[in-house]
């Protein structure tokens, strides 16, 4: 039964990255905040479904559901509220301990956001990763997300996932 599920979250997730990919350079999907946005969502309402119990078409569901929330969150931010949100993640990947939350906000956008890292770890590569919770507010709705950021051989933080 969990392998059912699991090929059906890989499945849905699939034909989700790939109609973004397919699209790139047209509209929304040109922006790759969107795209992300809308593959981490993806990902994220198919494992809460299926964390529930939700049967195939409940994990569909979900995976749906989030791809969209997370693309309008990604869709919605302006150029300042990435740039903000992307200083406050690499400075706190850098310097903030594991449980310390750090803040940004757009005066202009009314934009804000935090992120939290949960765990510090070396990675079989040997690289040092994060994982971290992430909160965005746009329009006085709160969106959540999480992921890995590894730390790169220039210093820079990247998202793994």
């Amino acid at each position: 039964m969990r392998v059912a599920i699991f090929r059906t979250v890989a499945s849905v997730l699939l034909v989700v990255m790939l109609s973004g990919c397919a699209q790139t350079g047209q509209g929304i999907a040109n922006n790759p905040k969107t795209t992300m946005g809308g593959m981490l969502g993806a990902a994220g309402g198919g494992l809460i479904a299926a964390a529930a119990g939700a049967g195939t078409a409940g994990i569909i569901g979900g995976v749906l559901l989030g791809g969209l929330l997370g693309g309008a969150v990604g869709n919605a931010l302006d150029q300042r509220d990435k740039q903000l949100a992307a200083q406050n993640a690499q400075n706190t990947f850098e310097h903030a301990r594991t449980g310390e939350t750090s803040t940004w906000q757009n005066p202009d956008s009314g934009h804000s956001g935090s992120i939290t890292p949960t765990n510090t770890f070396q990675n079989a590569s040997g690289q040092y990763c994060r994982e971290y919770q992430q909160t965005i507010t746009v329009g006085g709705e709160k969106h959540q997300g999480y992921g890995t950021a590894c730390r790169q051989p220039d210093g820079s933080w990247k998202i793994q996932s």
